[in-house]
């Protein structure tokens, strides 16, 4: 072997490479458009396209289509022009899905559009009275009709070609070399046959005649034209067996269309410038057009598909990192409160132990404040990390004034730092509720924990009134009113979305988990004005359907202040 045969032979690497790249084209071909499978409405759509044609054949082959007309001296070059551009815009797309599948078979029928777009030129330049009198090339009265005959005998060959070409193995129908190369070789192929072609029909004055005069068609046409059409009955049949795709079945329409528009030009008498003639041709520029506008239509529709895709890949980014965010940020102003507590006892702890005599039943005390807070700061995390699962709730029977106690003992601290007195009015028997304990007072506790950052700053009473009643469709209403400076009517719809805060150092997470944790119990949370001026939150919660409790209506008046000081609560 010489160094320059080894240096053309591809390496082992080089070869696996290109299987595996063939592999995985195969692979995806289920997802480009000349392998996609036609929809009923498509198969429908072409159906009628078909009907059509051969309603306006059957109707014109009659005797309209002996009818001369007037010879329009335009109409050629109108239907060349619109003939060359269709065919070679759709030989462009399918060069351009052949570069993406690498497939041979649309190679084959890219080059086959390509043929009929460049046979445009010689048949418009030789055809009398279009450019010149009688033609250019140094034509004879023959060359137009031969160059119409090998024109619509060569596209029904490179169809055929398609078709064949789809069943080969599936490893050898892929182009493995250049995409490039392959296409600059077919288009100078293809454009080398159409010169040749052209040459051998202008330079060959022994041509059979097919043309008696300028209009006239010789009887001999009636056979010759059996050759299109019998190669493009060839190829309906054939993409009939083996149709797969939506390229396929307009193909087949395309086949269809040629024979009835070499037929609309054979029957009943072959001759120009008849109803006929004109209707084949407008038939013709039909059959080049069915293919480009389906290519068109259905890159179209991929081309919305991936833009529809890409777009909800990028909301599905975004909400993971808001649910990333969420997680984090709901984890941070959940755990806050327990932090804070366990700060608390710490510190108290620690003042007991330093003292000269160490009180270590106060001590102990705070120890197990600091671990009842870190047991709750597992509970909400592990709450959090439900929530956002979706995960199946511990549900159990609650009693919402023991939660409201609960929570109010949890910020007893808070309330008298800032001051603020507690009005609770709680039936002796309220209903009791169907749901998870942990996340039902850690609702109660946010709410609270907003009412007294509302409070804090403001001059006037400070009033917290907590109140519990049966609701008459079945379950507990819970409402938490303050003396704060409410809520503005334009923030009332927004104060649940997630991360939208009114404070300055607020994370806009505690009321939208909370209205998250009330919704999954199949309750509602709501915000409504306080009178004169304030906020008060309603929380519903469906009752416990095996609660058989009374109800009773709540007694009202029930403040609890201490003596002292009748602005600080004394929670008991």
């Amino acid at each position: 072997m010489t160094v320059q045969a080894a240096r053309r032979r591809p390496k082992p690497r080089e070869e696996c490479r290109s299987m595996i790249g063939a592999a995985a084209v195969l692979k995806e071909q289920d997802f480009i458009l000349s392998s996609l499978a036609p929809s009923p409405g498509q198969k429908r759509l072409a159906l009628a396209v078909v009907v059509f044609l051969l309603a306006a054949f059957f109707t014109i082959v009659g005797p309209l289509a002996a009818v001369h007309l007037p010879k329009v001296g335009a109409f050629i070059a109108i239907y060349a022009t619109a003939m060359f551009v269709t065919d070679m815009i759709t030989a462009v797309l399918l060069f351009a899905q052949f570069s993406i599948l690498r497939s041979r078979a649309l190679l084959a029928i890219s080059s086959g559009y390509l043929f009929a777009a460049l046979m445009v030129i010689p048949w418009m330049l030789t055809f009398p009275s279009v450019i010149a009198p009688t033609g250019l090339l140094g034509a004879g009265l023959q060359s137009t009709v031969w160059l119409y005959m090998i024109w619509h005998a060569g596209f029904p060959i490179m169809v055929i070609a398609y078709a064949l070409l789809k069943d080969v193995d599936p490893t050898q129908r892929l182009w493995a070399g250049s995409v490039r190369t392959a296409i600059l070789w077919t288009v100078g192929l293809t454009a080398g046959v159409v010169c040749a072609a052209t040459y051998l029909v202008t330079a060959d004055p022994q041509l059979p005649p097919l043309m008696l005069d300028p209009v006239q068609l010789s009887p001999l046409w009636a056979y010759a034209a059996a050759g299109p059409i019998l190669l493009s009955v060839t190829a309906g049949v054939l993409l009939w067996t083996r149709r797969r795709s939506v390229l396929d079945l307009w193909l087949m329409v395309v086949m269809c269309a040629y024979v009835i528009e070499i037929g609309l030009i054979r029957f009943p008498i072959p001759a120009r410038y008849s109803i006929g003639w004109y209707s084949g041709r407008v038939i013709g520029v039909l059959s080049a057009s069915l293919v480009l506008f389906v290519l068109l239509y259905e890159i179209t529709t991929l081309y919305a598909g991936l833009l529809r895709a890409v777009s909800a890949q990028r909301r599905e980014r975004e909400a993971r990192l808001m649910t990333g965010d969420a997680v984090s940020a709901s984890i941070a102003h959940e755990i806050r409160q327990p932090l804070a507590a366990m700060t608390t006892s710490a510190a108290a702890g620690r003042r007991w132990l330093n003292r000269e005599t160490p009180d270590l039943p106060e001590a102990m005390a705070a120890f197990e404040a600091i671990s009842t807070a870190g047991e709750r700061a597992g509970a909400l995390i592990e709450g959090i990390r439900a929530m956002f699962r979706k995960d199946a709730m511990t549900r159990t029977s609650v009693d919402m004034n023991e939660l409201v106690s609960e929570a109010l003992g949890q910020l007893s601290d808070e309330l008298r730092e800032h001051r603020i007195s507690v009005r609770t009015e709680l039936p002796t028997r309220a209903p009791r509720v169907t749901g998870d304990r942990v996340q039902l007072q850690q609702v109660l506790v946010n709410l609270i924990a907003n009412a007294i950052d509302a409070m804090a700053n403001t001059e006037g009473p400070r009033e917290l009134r907590v109140k519990s009643a049966a609701h008459e469709a079945g379950g507990a209403v819970i409402s938490v009113s303050d003396t704060g400076p409410g809520v503005e009517a334009t923030h009332r719809d927004q104060i649940f979305n997630p991360l939208f805060t009114t404070k300055a150092h607020g994370m806009g997470m505690g009321l939208s988990i909370c209205r998250s944790i009330v919704e999954a119990h199949d309750g509602q949370l709501w915000v409504t004005p306080n009178r004169p001026h304030g906020a008060v939150f309603q929380l519903l919660v469906p009752a416990d359907p095996a609660d058989s409790a009374g109800r009773e209506k709540p007694s009202k008046g029930d403040v609890r202040a201490s003596g002292g000081d009748p602005a600080v609560a004394r929670l008991q």
